[in-house]
């Protein structure tokens, strides 16, 4: 016999039913509007961000990739970010695995230290990072911004690295050792695979983190050492240009990569972990 799954539902829940769905909608596009916005203002041909638009042009896009300060800015951002989001995605896989595996006192405080560039602003973490390294001569170095930026990536790693930890299975780890592999061998061939979705979730988290940040680079970073975020920001301090909405342009189609992957990456755990 087969047995029928409709639902009937009163008028009132169908009410509730279709007026939910309409506030979610209205929500997401009040979000997402104004980021919108800015798209078809890098394709004007005025000299101004300005509605309405008179015409449509890619001088805009031209000019920034003909401005040799927004190339180097470039240029410093994509020297910065993929360095530090891998010394991120090391330093926070460890720190997780040490966590996931130890027992020892103060553990939830050291936890809390250790993930407080996420929560402290960075406002702080960057006067702390001059008042440190300045002293020292260190401030005014690319290879300080690349250890700054990534600072503020690894609380990322770390907690996306301990969520898949905890549905990964340790006896698949035990029976690789029982076999005669070695521990770096029984972790490289056997943990890494299985909890690699939650290792690049963090690492696509650590690396917007440092593509978009800007206070950090304003404190600790000298005169040729400006990244992308800078650039912007001197340039709506100083001359709002429609390049910066080409630049907007970009980034947001670099955000949207990132989530479709990060959906991917979240697609992919889950039938892992329902394989296992």
């Amino acid at each position: 016999m087969i047995m029928s799954t409709k639902v009937y539902r009163t008028l009132s829940e169908k009410i509730w039913f279709y007026t939910h769905r309409v506030l979610c909608g209205l929500i997401l596009l009040f979000l997402i509007t104004p980021i919108l916005a800015i798209v078809p203002l890098s394709f004007s041909e005025s000299s101004f961000l300005v509605y309405p638009i008179e015409g449509f042009s890619l001088r805009w896009y031209e000019s920034l990739f003909n401005s040799p300060s927004w190339m180097l800015g470039l240029k410093n951002t994509l020297i910065v970010a993929p360095i530090a989001t891998f010394i991120a995605m090391v330093l926070g896989t460890l720190a997780a695995l040490g966590f996931n595996h130890a027992n020892f006192r103060g553990k939830a405080f050291l936890m809390s230290l250790l993930i407080s560039p996420m929560v402290v602003p960075v406002v702080i973490v960057g006067v702390a990072a001059y008042l440190f390294f300045a002293p020292l001569g260190l401030a005014n170095n690319l290879l300080l911004l690349i250890l700054m930026h990534a600072v503020l990536g690894v609380p990322f790693v770390v907690i996306t690295v301990l969520a898949t930890l905890e549905g990964f299975n340790q006896n698949l780890y035990k029976a690789a050792l029982s076999l005669g592999a070695s521990p770096m061998r029984a972790f490289f061939k056997v943990t890494l695979p299985i909890i690699a979705p939650g290792v690049i979730s963090g690492g696509l988290f650590a690396f917007g983190t440092s593509f978009d940040e800007v206070v950090m680079t304003l404190f600790i970073a000298g005169p040729d050492q400006y990244t992308i975020p800078r650039v912007m920001f001197s340039g709506i301090r100083e001359n709002l240009s429609p390049a910066i909405a080409a630049v907007a342009t970009l980034l947001i189609l670099c955000s949207i990569v990132m989530l479709l992957t990060l959906e991917w990456l979240r697609g992919r755990a889950a039938r892992t972990v329902s394989g296992a």
